[in-house]
C-alpha cells in the first residue's frame, strides 16, 4: 500500500515538471517613450562654448538712442571695445558670428559720505607730586551726508547668430556727468567694465 502511494506521488511530481513554466521570459517589445518627455540631450549639461571659434560679430538688434547718448555713438563705443577683444564686424555670408545686443539706461544712486573729523584728547592744568590735573578726551559726532548721482548702466548680451542661443551676458555701470563729453567717457568706462570678463575662462 505504501509502495503504491509512493509510485503515485512520483508520477505526479514528474508530470508537474513537464508542465508550462509561467515564469519563462518572453520577448515582448518595449513600449515607446511618451511624447512629453524631453530629448535625451536635454538631460545633460550643455557643452562649454568655444569662444575662440568666434572671430566676427554683428548686431542682433541695433541699440536705440536714449536720453543719455545717441544710438550711433553707442554703436561706435561698443564696436571699438569689441575690436580690442579681437572681434571684427562680420562680412556678408559669415556663417559663424556673435549676435550682440546692447542696452543703455540711466539710473539714480544714493551715496553716503561720512565726515569724520577724528577724535581729540588732551590734558589741561598741572598737577604736583604725582597728582593729575584736568584731562579732556572725546570725539565730535560723526556727520553723514547723502547725495544722489546719475550712473550709466550698460547691459550686453552675446548670442550665437545662427541658433539664437544666449552664450554670455554682463552689465556694468559708471558715474555719468553733466556734459556730453563726460557722458561718453562714462559710457566707455561702463562698456570696458562689462567686457572685462569676456571671453569667460
Amino acid at each position: 500500500m505504501h509502495r503504491l502511494i509512493a509510485v503515485i506521488l512520483l508520477g505526479l511530481g514528474l508530470a508537474a515538471c513537464q508542465s508550462h513554466n509561467p515564469y519563462e521570459p518572453e520577448a515582448a517589445p518595449i513600449p515607446p517613450a511618451p511624447a512629453s518627455l524631453p530629448p535625451a540631450s536635454a538631460t545633460y549639461p550643455a557643452a562649454p562654448v568655444d569662444f575662440s571659434s568666434y572671430r566676427y560679430w554683428q548686431w542682433r538688434t541695433p541699440p536705440a538712442a536714449t536720453g543719455i547718448i545717441g544710438s550711433e555713438t553707442l554703436q561706435e563705443i561698443v564696436s571699438g571695445a569689441l575690436d580690442q577683444h579681437g572681434l571684427r564686424p562680420a562680412p556678408a555670408g559669415t556663417e559663424q558670428a556673435l549676435a550682440i545686443s546692447a542696452a543703455l539706461r540711466s539710473e539714480t544712486r544714493v551715496r553716503q559720505v561720512y565726515d569724520d573729523y577724528g577724535g581729540f584728547s588732551g590734558y589741561y592744568g598741572s598737577g604736583y607730586y604725582g597728582h593729575p590735573g584736568v584731562g579732556l578726551w572725546g570725539s565730535p559726532p560723526l556727520r553723514v551726508r547723502q547725495y544722489q548721482e546719475e550712473v550709466a548702466v550698460v547691459h550686453l548680451e552675446f548670442h550665437d547668430a545662427a541658433s539664437g542661443r544666449l552664450l554670455w551676458s554682463n552689465r556694468a555701470e559708471a558715474r555719468g556727468g553733466d556734459s556730453q563729453r563726460e557722458r561718453q567717457e562714462a559710457l566707455r568706462e561702463a562698456v570696458r567694465q562689462a567686457l572685462e570678463g569676456f571671453p569667460p575662462r
